[in-house]
């Protein structure tokens, strides 16, 4: 799992893992909390294991303390690797997890900051097999275990490689793509690369702007090959990029291309997220999801198409000039 889906990690632990409410009557429970996604384009995979707890007071205080919601001892943690279609009755890989700390990104101050513990393994995954995991606590003997399939690479149709990237103002772009097997839900992030520099600048500075154009695309079936083609309008890339690139008049700046990074989420994924969507009623309550047995989270797959099939375009001299006349960017040094 790389660091973007990190944030996602801990909001998730968060919003399961404590309650500002107690209940005085109530005896103590071991709740173990679990969020975790595997990508096969990762070399390296991680686990977010804490347990929930219950406090009087404010929950976020509670959650900033270690001890709050981190086991005190090390987890026997392992990931089981299995080919269900060709009926093996042994796994053809485990992997095994240990600890370590991640840094969260600065401004990010739920749970202890700004490092945390998480369990980390290492090794190539097959999109063709079936994970299983298996945590075992081992002062109790108390095991909880998830289960996923993971997703098969998509097939990007339009832009396609080697085209010049023309993104413009008030034009209606499509993003034609093929879904992949156990996809439900993707995402659509278009990284605008650029250089910039000032006369005092003895080498240009590369910097980039992410733009999330969707999030909300979803496959009608898990089965793969459909033909999926949602439209999105230029105009949105032409506001993030006055957003988030300051005016400086001593600034020049080089557009040079734009990345297509499209991920696709598994169909639990897909359904946790709509469960734990903002209500747009009155009624606020939000029903709970879990698909971790004898604890709850999240353990599920994600993928993306930067490692199979990066789709890098580089800026061509229409979109170039519309950078330099679009009222949201003619003053930008482009």
């Amino acid at each position: 799992m790389n660091k973007k889906y990190f944030y996602f990690l801990f909001m998730f632990a968060f919003l399961v893992s404590c309650s500002n409410k107690l209940n005085v009557n109530a005896d103590w429970k071991d709740i173990t909390v679990v969020y975790g996604l595997l990508n096969q384009n990762d070399s390296i995979h991680y686990l977010r294991i804490t347990k929930a707890f219950l406090g009087p007071g404010d929950a976020l205080q509670f959650a900033r303390i270690p001890d709050s919601s981190n086991y005190p001892n090390k987890l026997d943690v392992r990931l089981e690797e299995w080919d269900i279609s060709g009926g093996d009755s042994t796994p053809k890989n485990t992997y095994s997890f240990d600890t370590t700390r991640v840094k969260k990104d600065t401004g990010s101050f739920i749970f202890n900051y700004p490092y945390q513990k998480v369990y980390r393994t290492i090794g190539k995954l097959n999109e063709n097999y079936t994970y299983k995991l298996f945590i075992t606590l081992p002062k109790t003997g108390k095991l909880v275990t998830g289960r996923t399939v993971l997703i098969s690479r998509m097939t990007i149709k339009t832009p396609r490689s080697g085209s010049k990237a023309s993104i413009l103002p008030q034009t209606s772009i499509p993003l034609e793509f093929l879904s992949s097997i156990n996809g439900r839900r993707y995402q659509l992030v278009l990284r605008f690369n650029y250089t910039e520099y000032t006369s005092k600048d003895t080498a240009k500075i590369a910097k980039y702007v992410d733009w999330q154009v969707f999030n909300d695309e979803v496959s009608p079936d898990l089965t793969g090959g459909k033909d999926l083609q949602p439209y999105y309008l230029g105009d949105g890339l032409y506001s993030a990029l006055k957003s988030k690139i300051p005016v400086d008049p001593t600034v020049t700046r080089h557009a040079t291309s734009i990345d297509y990074i499209l991920s696709v989420g598994s169909d639990d994924l897909n359904t946790y997220m709509n469960v734990t969507a903002p209500s747009m009623t009155i009624v606020q309550e939000r029903p709970s999801y879990t698909d971790i047995t004898n604890g709850i989270g999240l353990f599920s797959s994600i993928y993306d198409n930067t490692k199979e099939d990066p789709r890098h375009l580089t800026i061509g001299p229409v979109m170039l000039d519309s950078l330099r006349t679009n009222h949201n960017t003619f003053n930008l040094g482009f």
